[in-house]
C-alpha cells in the first residue's frame, strides 16, 4: 500500500514549479510506484494563458476549485471549467488552458510521468525525465 500526504507532499522535492510560471504540480504517484499511471494536484495560477499539447501522453483533469476555459486548437471550441468539471485529452489533444480565477487540478496521466517533467517547447512532456525517489 502507497500512502501519502499532499501538505507533506508540497514540502518535497515532488512539488514542481513551472519556469513559466503559470502553474505548480505535486505528483502524488509517478512511475516508480509501479501503478501504471500517475496523479498530481496541479494549481493554475490566476491569469494563466498558455498552450499544450501532450502528444506522448493521456491526461484527464478535474477541477476541484476555480474557474477557467479550455480551447481545442483542432476546432477553436471553448469548454468552461469550473469546480466539478472533467476534461479528458483522449486524442492527444492540443489545447489552450486559461485560468480566471487560481484553478486546483486532480490531474491523471498515462503513461505516467517520472516527476521532474516541465512543459518542452512544443507544450508536451518528454517521455524520460529525471525520477523522484520515494
Amino acid at each position: 500500500m502507497i500512502v501519502r500526504n499532499l501538505n507533506e507532499a508540497e514540502q518535497s522535492d515532488r512539488k514542481i514549479v513551472s519556469p513559466d510560471g503559470n502553474w505548480e504540480s505535486t505528483r502524488l504517484l509517478l512511475k516508480n510506484d509501479n501503478m501504471g499511471f500517475s496523479f498530481h494536484i496541479t494549481t493554475i495560477y490566476k491569469g494563466a494563458d498558455f498552450r499544450m499539447h501532450y502528444k506522448n501522453h493521456l491526461e484527464s483533469v478535474y477541477c476541484m476549485s476555480g474557474e477557467g476555459e479550455i480551447e481545442t486548437l483542432e476546432n477553436g471550441n471553448k469548454y468552461k471549467i469550473r469546480p466539478g468539471t472533467i476534461y479528458i485529452l483522449d486524442k492527444n489533444d492540443e489545447h489552450i488552458l486559461r485560468a480566471f480565477t487560481e484553478m486546483k487540478m486532480a490531474c491523471v496521466f498515462n503513461p505516467p510521468l517520472s516527476g521532474k517533467e516541465v512543459h518542452n517547447a512544443e507544450g508536451a512532456y518528454e517521455l524520460d525525465a529525471e525520477t523522484i525517489a520515494d
